[in-house]
Parts: structure tokens; sequence; C-alpha cells
């Protein structure tokens, strides 16, 4: 019994370690690389004069009215 204690701690946080590794791993990869390739091709392709001009003309922006 003498050292247990140490012995299961050094086990635990190597493991806890790894496991806190993979999740940031997984969500780097799994989420925010993704989600940043979806705003690159967002802002690729937008162009916020037509934006501006589709919602004047649908009456959403008070300070333009539409015409």
């Amino acid at each position: 019994m003498r050292g247990l204690l140490a012995r299961r701690m050094k086990f635990h946080l190597l493991g806890a370690f790894l496991v806190s590794m993979g999740c940031a791993t997984l969500y780097k990869f799994g989420v925010a690389e993704p989600r940043k390739r979806a705003y690159e091709d967002f802002y690729r392709h937008y162009d916020p004069v037509k934006d501006f001009e589709a919602m004047k003309a649908a009456g959403v922006l008070e300070s333009a009215p539409a015409k």
C-alpha cells in the first residue's frame, strides 16, 4: 500500500493529459478548421453592395428607405 497514491496519480495525470490533447486535436480539425474554411468561402463570394441593395429593396433598413 506504500506509494499507492503516487503511483496511481502518475497514471491518471498521464491519462488526463492524453485525453485532453486528443480532445483539443479533435476540436481543432473537426470544428475550427471547417468553420474557418466556411467563413473563407462565404467572404470570397460575398458582395456587400449587392447585399445592401437587397436589404434596402426589401425595406429592412430604416435609414435607407426603399425607392
